[in-house]
């Protein structure tokens, strides 16, 4: 009896079908991976069209270098590419492409038609293949460049093919492909359009800027990212600290001008943002990474979207540093007037009221002008603004402000000196820079400046802590008192002792000393709060920062309290002398800023 093999070769038809579910997951992979055929080969302007969100047909033409007609042919034959010759070449690849197993996956399951005529030559050739089949090649008459037309995909894969989205669904997501790429590459020009309907039109251009503008218009809420470290360079634009909404902005991430989806990038982006603010984040980044090609290996992904880095740690550390300082030099929010109406001209010829010139308008209350002469209504001490015990923190190195070395972040000042005008409600500080009008949350300004001077202290030990002559107790729920015990350690590096005191009750008998004892208990219930949805297996340095960040809430000088002219002046120092100038560690904006322009142009003077 004859036994019948189990194992078999598969077909060529099938295996190159197999192939192509690998690299061709939907349309938008088929326009990513023609894209950069285009791009390896020079090309300077870049042309898509797409027909019911690129299932009916996707077109990509270039200007590019072309093929002669045996490079034609060559090309939709497997594992046939220009850009390897050697197993050495994938240590350090170069080109966006390279695996030459593109162009006959796409032929596999679709009609496809390649044209291309290579620069010189009088004509071109045209490859038509069906499932994988070549049904013809011709001569043809075509501009120097490369066409290549995707019709009916997954024609011959009727599983495959009801997996796809909606026709909007696949046609945004070729929008924001090509978005991708024409932000990577600003020197060339790409277009898009649907169903005959223009969707991205961008002409080539000299600079990133140039390119944001062209697919996002002006943004101003978005911050330049320039740092190099060593081998790896960071540049590109990301959302400021006072700017970023609850939405979710795009993340586009790039290296070596290649798309990358990377956990260690994603992580580094979090956690420059974490250094600054407590508050959750996911914010907008356009970030390009430059290293040397040996040091990142692209050949571990059949879409070649995820990369493998060889240092992984130190880019993690240069994408945060870059990051840390970016955010650290990031714009105040603006002010904006609304446009003034036209004055009435009877209106104009009226006598003012008596006394108006005096004082503000009566809507302000009471007739007296709510923003206080400095020092007429504050008390006389010219001590520190911060409450008793702040000076148990040591003047700060704010090159460090992290729990730990390695994660410091190196400030860069970029506010201005100010002027302190006086006090508005006794809760905002009304200041002048030479840009213009800065209101500044007092509140919110010393809890920054409090907020920096634990963390920095903390890299070199513990706070410094007092021990109460009459103990704190303070009653809490079951989960609100684990909240403290899982992060004990944490709190202990603040400077509180604290203890269960049987049935509910948590006795407190030290706290840091820049608490004041009256701030205590809400100082308590705040901790316990913050903590007890942190959950314990959360990271020391985590905890930490949260308690640093309730802590200097706690203990910075509150609203309706009127400040001495000394006093002003010192908190817009120290503010000066923060890495995050913009926004508290709960993400509140510390200033709003009123442009020299924006006056100007609502009193017509420009």
């Amino acid at each position: 009896m004859d036994l019948v093999s189990r194992i078999q070769v598969l077909p060529p038809d099938l295996a190159n079908q197999i192939a192509a579910g690998e690299v061709v997951e939907r349309p938008a992979a088929v326009v990513k991976e023609l894209i950069e055929n285009a791009i390896d080969a020079g090309a300077r302007r870049i042309g898509v069209a797409i027909e019911l969100g690129g299932k009916r047909l996707i077109r990509v033409e270039d200007d590019g270098e072309g093929m002669t007609p045996e490079e034609t042919r060559l090309a939709v034959e497997r594992h046939a590419t220009s850009k390897i010759r050697r197993a050495a070449d994938l240590e350090a690849i170069q080109t966006l492409g390279f695996r030459g197993e593109a162009l006959p996956s796409i032929a596999s399951v679709s009609h496809f038609v390649l044209r291309s005529r290579a620069r010189g030559s009088e004509t071109g050739t045209e490859i038509r293949i069906n499932g994988g089949a070549v049904a013809s090649v011709t001569e043809v008459g075509m501009p120097e460049g490369t066409s290549v037309e995707v019709g009916d995909l997954f024609y011959n894969l009727p599983a495959r093919r009801k997996f796809l989205k909606s026709d909007g669904a696949e046609a945004a997501q070729v929008s924001r492909l090509v978005t991708q790429l024409a932000l990577c590459h600003p020197e060339i020009g790409f277009s898009l359009s649907s169903a005959g309907r223009s969707l991205i039109r961008c002409p080539p251009v000299a600079a990133l800027r140039d390119r944001l503008y062209q697919l996002y218009g002006d943004r101003t809420d978005l911050i330049e990212v320039r740092r190099g470290s060593g081998d790896v360079t960071v540049t590109g634009y990301v959302a400021a600290l006072a700017e970023q909404g609850p939405t979710r902005g795009p993340q586009h991430v790039f290296v070596n001008r290649r798309i990358v989806r990377d956990r260690t990038i994603a992580h580094a982006i979090l956690d420059a943002y974490s250094v600054a603010t407590m508050k959750e984040r996911s914010p907008e980044v356009h970030l390009f990474l430059t290293m040397p090609a040996a040091a990142v290996d692209v050949n571990v992904h059949p879409t070649k979207a995820e990369v493998r880095f060889r240092d992984q740690s130190y880019v993690h550390q240069a994408v945060r540093r870059a990051l840390g300082d970016a955010l650290g030099r990031g714009p105040a929010p603006e002010l904006h007037l609304e446009a003034p109406r036209p004055l009435d001209p009877e209106a104009a010829t009226l006598p003012l009221p008596a006394g108006y010139g005096a004082t503000f308008p009566s809507r302000w209350g009471g007739g007296a002008s709510p923003l206080t002469n400095v020092g007429a209504t504050a008390p006389t001490s010219a001590s520190a603004i911060a409450p008793t015990g702040a000076s148990a923190i040591a003047p700060r190195n704010v090159s460090a402000i992290a729990p730990t070395g390695d994660s410091a972040i190196a400030p860069s000042s970029v506010l201005r000196p100010m002027i302190a005008l006086g006090q508005f409600r006794d809760t905002f500080i009304i200041a002048v820079d030479d840009e213009g009008i800065v209101i500044i949350d007092q509140h919110v300004a010393h809890e920054r400046v409090l907020f920096e001077r634990i963390m920095e202290r903390l890299t070199s030990g513990r706070l410094e802590s007092q021990r109460l002559l009459q103990p704190v107790v303070v009653d809490l729920p079951a989960a609100a008192r684990q909240g403290l015990a899982d992060h004990a350690r944490a709190l202990e590096r603040i400077g509180f002792e604290l203890e269960a005191f049987g049935g509910e009750t948590v006795c407190v008998s030290a706290v840091p000393a820049l608490l004041r004892r009256d701030a205590c208990e809400a100082a308590i219930r705040a901790l316990a709060a913050d903590l007890e949805g942190l959950g314990v297996g959360a990271a020391v340095e985590e905890s930490v920062r949260r308690i640093a960040a309730t802590m200097a809430c706690h203990a910075a000088v509150k609203a309706n309290y009127p400040l001495t002219a000394e006093k002003m002046a010192h908190l817009l120092e120290e503010l000066r002398e923060t890495a995050f100038s913009t926004v508290c560690p709960h993400g509140r904006p510390v200033m709003l800023r009123l442009t020299r322009r924006e006056v100007e142009k609502n009193f017509q003077r420009i």
